[in-house]
C-alpha cells in the first residue's frame, strides 16, 4: 500500500468549530491531485444506562438538515489533547443532568473519512447519579428517557437517523450482549 504525500496545504476557511483545507498531494503513481478536507477537533458520545434498563437521549434541532434528531448525549473536544473520557463526562452532565461514576470505552471511530479527520469516542455510562444540566448558550434540547431496548430497536430500524447515535447504540448493544446477562 502506498500513501498520498502532501505537497502544499492551504487553509481556505477558519471557523469557530471547523477549519477547511485544500491540499495538493502526490499520488502513489507520481501524479498530483487536490484534496479538500475538514479539520475537526473530535468528539465524545455517551450511551447512559440506568439500573432499571432505561437510557436518556436528547432531541434537538440540527440546522444543516433542518430537522429534529433523537441523539445520544455528545459533544466536541474543546482543545487539542483534551481527554475524550472527560469530554464524555462533561457532555453527559451538561446535556442531561446526569453524572456517570463508570464509563466504559466502546470504540473510537472516524465518521467521515472521505472529507474529515473527525474521530468520535464512544462510551457506555453506568452508575449514574443526579448532576446539574447546564446547556450552552444557544443550545436547546429535550431530554427523553426510554427503555434502552427501545433505543436499540429504533437504531436497528433506522429511526434514529443520526449516524453517531446509531453507532453508539449498536456498539453498546453488542457490548452488553457479550458482557452482561441483564441489561441493567
Amino acid at each position: 500500500m502506498a500513501e498520498e504525500r502532501t505537497l502544499k496545504s492551504e487553509q481556505v476557511f477558519d471557523g469557530r468549530l471547523l477549519k477547511v483545507y485544500r491540499d495538493e498531494v502526490a499520488l502513489p503513481d507520481g501524479r498530483h491531485s487536490v484534496r479538500e478536507w475538514i479539520d475537526h477537533p473530535g468528539a465524545s458520545a455517551v450511551v447512559p444506562l440506568f439500573p432499571d434498563g432505561t437510557t436518556v437521549l436528547v432531541r434537538q434541532f440540527r440546522y444543516p438538515p433542518r430537522r429534529f434528531f433523537l441523539e445520544v448525549p455528545a459533544g466536541k473536544l474543546d482543545r487539542p489533547g483534551e481527554d475524550p473520557e472527560a469530554v464524555a463526562r462533561r457532555e453527559l452532565e451538561e446535556e442531561t443532568g446526569w453524572r456517570a461514576r463508570t464509563l466504559i470505552h466502546l470504540a473510537s471511530l472516524y465518521p467521515c473519512i472521505g472529507y474529515s479527520n473527525e474521530i468520535i469516542h464512544f462510551y457506555l455510562a453506568r452508575d449514574l447519579e443526579p448532576g446539574r444540566q447546564q446547556l450552552a448558550e444557544g443550545e436547546w434540547l429535550e431530554v427523553v428517557r426510554m427503555p434502552l431496548e427501545e433505543a436499540f430497536a429504533k437504531a436497528r430500524r433506522g429511526e434514529i437517523a443520526d449516524m453517531k447515535s446509531t453507532a453508539a447504540l449498536l456498539l453498546a448493544e453488542a457490548f452488553l450482549q457479550k458482557n452482561d446477562k441483564a441489561v441493567g
